[in-house]
């Protein structure tokens, strides 16, 4: 499902920007972004996120930033007298005398190196890191909770429009076969009108029931109203169903197709178009929940 969340904290020296966005896939794909100074608590990172997201490609993206002190930098002595040496060999030859200033030595690439453990980087910073992404999963989940129940009442919509076609359909169905039954009839009789020969009645019905049996759409009609059921049902569990929704669909358009190439009716055909497009809006809303 699509969300976002954000999340700032500065505590015991650390300063933690957290960025997370999410949007549709079936599978569980996580991207942290961020210093690579602390990509050694990604699994870490994961194992956290997990707990709130299912399903989703979801990107952190992650700042760090600790709190400058004197003890956590250094001057690289030697890097500093080769750089004073070449602007004094360099002064002689332009014919310069005067001594360079320090803050714009010290400012030469090298010169001041910072003092880092990426280990204990990481060890340090790590409870405030955990403590902005659980903030910031929090409002990633408020968002999402909005857009679930939207969502809902939108597939619920969706699934009323499936049951008042599959009604339709169910009360059309009869009178399939009673008039491919007077259809057939009137043919035959003309036939045997035009041609002056006769058939055994029981050659018709045997007819008529053979293509009773293949037109016969009470199962799907059963296992429809079966699967709009349990669809309902999963709506209102609080735990991850996405993965059922999606067979769920999967099987309301395959007994839906089963439907309009059985029934042989234009009617029944046209109602079926209409569940078809319902189905493939649910399938589509579908991708958005865990």
């Amino acid at each position: 499902m699509t969300g976002y969340g954000d999340a700032h904290l500065h505590a015991d020296g650390v300063s933690v920007s957290v960025e997370i966005r999410s949007v549709n896939n079936r599978y569980f794909k996580l991207t942290v972004r961020g210093n690579e100074l602390f990509s050694g608590i990604e699994s870490q990172i994961e194992a956290l996120t997990r707990k709130h997201i299912n399903r989703g490609t979801i990107t952190i993206n992650l700042r760090v930033k600790s709190d400058a002190t004197a003890d956590k930098y250094r001057i690289d002595t030697n890097v500093l007298q080769s750089y004073v040496q070449q602007i004094h060999q360099l002064g002689s030859q332009i014919g310069i005398s005067e001594t360079p200033h320090w803050d714009s030595v010290l400012q030469l690439p090298g010169v001041v190196q910072e003092n880092t453990d990426n280990d204990d980087e990481q060890f340090n910073a790590w409870p405030v890191i955990e403590k902005t992404i659980q903030t910031a999963l929090k409002k990633f989940d408020s968002m999402r909770q909005h857009e679930g129940e939207t969502t809902t009442v939108d597939l619920r919509e969706n699934l009323a429009t499936i049951a008042k076609y599959l009604e339709q359909i169910e009360a059309k169905s009869p009178n399939v076969v009673a008039g491919y039954r007077d259809r057939m009839t009137e043919r035959v009789n003309k036939v045997l009108e035009e041609f002056d020969v006769t058939i055994d009645p029981a050659t018709l019905l045997r007819e008529v029931a053979i293509f009773t049996d293949r037109v016969n759409i009470s199962e799907e009609v059963v296992r429809l109203k079966s699967h709009l059921q349990q669809f309902e049902t999963f709506l209102t569990q609080q735990e991850s169903t996405g993965r059922k929704l999606d067979f769920l669909t999967q099987e309301l358009f395959r007994e839906t197709n089963t439907i309009g190439s059985k029934a042989n009716d234009a009617e029944i055909a046209k109602a079926v178009v209409e569940m078809k497009t319902a189905i493939e809006k649910i399938r589509e809303q579908v991708q958005n929940i865990e």
